[in-house]
């Protein structure tokens, strides 16, 4: 059953296109990966999706709702729709327990109590019950992503966004993310993800969308995209990205 319909979704800043026409959809338990060249228009799609930016025009659908619609209640829809960021984006004044328990009270309405109980199975979802009272400061930037992956499962999202998760991260740190987002993915969360991870987009991804100059290229399933790429565009950026030239 279809969860998220993009519809010919336009963007521009200025004079710079950003997006031009972009369609895809995802069923419930998808996961789908953007990939494309830097400034080609994944982190703006994402930032559309979740009206961190407004389209200039198309529609983007979340189940019954259009999301572009003016009357839509920006604060409902962050709730169904979590984003993970590539910086963190976590308080340092608050410990990775009080950084999930903030949202949980103040926007799901949770008491202490609960909030903290929520709060504490999302970290050992990720692997940081241990972590609960650390500051940030104090985690690796590992740790510190699981958290706000953590933070963002603990709306309860219908749809979880990430852009570039582990591009912030050590090389010998992003394994411990990609295991957890694929945790996730077999877990059936659905998950419209930007990255050039190449392994998880490989076991983990339904299709991949490929973007160039804000226009989806070419969209399939990895094994035809990384085989048998049907674009030239499509095949010189993945062997750009396998010999590490987009990293």
């Amino acid at each position: 059953m279809t969860l998220l319909r993009v519809e010919n979704v336009d963007k521009s800043y200025g004079d710079e296109e950003v997006l031009n026409g972009v369609s895809f959809e995802m069923d419930r338990g998808d996961v789908d990966v953007l990939m494309g060249p830097s400034g080609s228009g994944k982190s703006t799609m994402l930032r559309c999706i979740n009206r961190l930016t407004d389209v200039d025009s198309g529609h983007i659908w979340l189940d019954d709702t259009d999301v572009t619609a003016p009357e839509t209640d920006v604060n409902e829809l962050r709730q169904e729709v979590g984003m993970v960021f590539q910086d963190f984006n976590l308080f340092a004044h608050l410990t990775a327990l009080e950084n999930i328990t903030l949202g949980l009270k103040r926007v799901r309405g949770m008491g202490k109590a609960e909030a903290r109980d929520a709060a504490a199975d999302h970290l050992d979802q990720v692997g940081l019950a241990a972590q609960a009272d650390s500051y940030p400061a104090e985690l690796s930037g590992g740790q510190q992503q699981r958290v706000g992956i953590a933070r963002a499962l603990a709306m309860e999202p219908k749809l979880l966004l990430f852009d570039e998760p582990t591009s912030a991260l050590d090389p010998e740190l992003v394994g411990e993310v990609v295991d957890v987002m694929a945790d996730l993915a077999a877990g059936g969360m659905t998950m419209l993800v930007v990255s050039h991870e190449m392994g998880f987009a490989r076991s983990a991804a339904d299709d991949i969308h490929f973007l160039d100059n804000g226009r989806i290229v070419e969209s399939g399933p990895p094994e035809q995209l990384f085989e048998r790429p049907a674009h030239d565009r499509t095949e010189t950026f993945l062997t750009g990205l396998q010999s590490g030239e987009h990293r």
